[in-house]
């Protein structure tokens, strides 16, 4: 089996596809074989023939080279909203197994798996399971990406709090720059360095 991580953030929109697109690159760059997942991935658009497309399942297909969206991204809804509410609306239930089955077909045929989730370690996927239950699950390292930005240490404390509450192994963490001008960023960065129970393993600039 493959070696794998699964990818939490902050909260939604701190970067974690963005991110995991770094990690792929880094790793090939390495002679790594990396396949990507996005077990449930809202805001997706609607081809003609009724096919969903997301935009971070786009660019994750894009870095590793994957073709079978279906396979990496079992669970897509069109509505941009939290997923327990797409799904619903949907009339779709999120089945921990069937992700479980998508991941085994991957970590088959790949020396990395990045799963990434969606918002934050708590977004809720029902009424009875969130990302939380879903890393459990796959029992994978997470990596949690920080958003940088005003608030981040607070966020980013209470994630890795939760995440090794839950029994989790936290790897390490991602600085992501999500805004331009970040007053204190050079301190910031250094207080997160301290405080958070993992190493940082990327810092990435801001992109624009």
């Amino acid at each position: 089996m493959a070696q794998a991580y699964f990818i939490s953030g902050t909260d939604t929109d701190c970067g974690k596809t963005h991110s995991t697109v770094k990690l792929i690159q880094q790793l090939q760059a390495q002679g790594q074989r990396v396949l990507a997942m996005k077990p449930v991935a809202s805001g997706c658009r609607r081809l003609p023939d009724g096919t969903l497309i997301n935009d971070d399942v786009e660019r994750l297909c894009a870095a590793s080279g994957q073709h079978d969206r279906a396979l990496m991204s079992p669970y897509r809804f069109e509505p941009a909203i939290s997923p327990h509410l797409a799904a619903a609306e949907a009339g779709v239930e999120i089945s921990l197994e069937h992700i479980l089955q998508h991941y085994r077909q991957l970590a088959a045929d790949a020396d990395v798996v990045l799963v990434e989730g969606a918002g934050g370690w708590f977004a809720p996927l029902s009424d009875a399971l969130s990302i939380q239950e879903l890393a459990q699950a796959l029992a994978l390292p997470v990596i949690l990406v920080v958003g940088m930005k005003l608030g981040c240490i607070n966020h980013a404390r209470l994630s890795a709090q939760a995440i090794q509450a839950s029994g989790c192994e936290l790897a390490g963490w991602i600085a992501n720059r999500v805004v331009a001008d970040q007053p204190r960023y050079a301190e910031n960065l250094a207080t997160l360095k301290q405080c958070l129970p993992a190493p940082l393993l990327l810092e990435l600039p801001w992109e624009g």
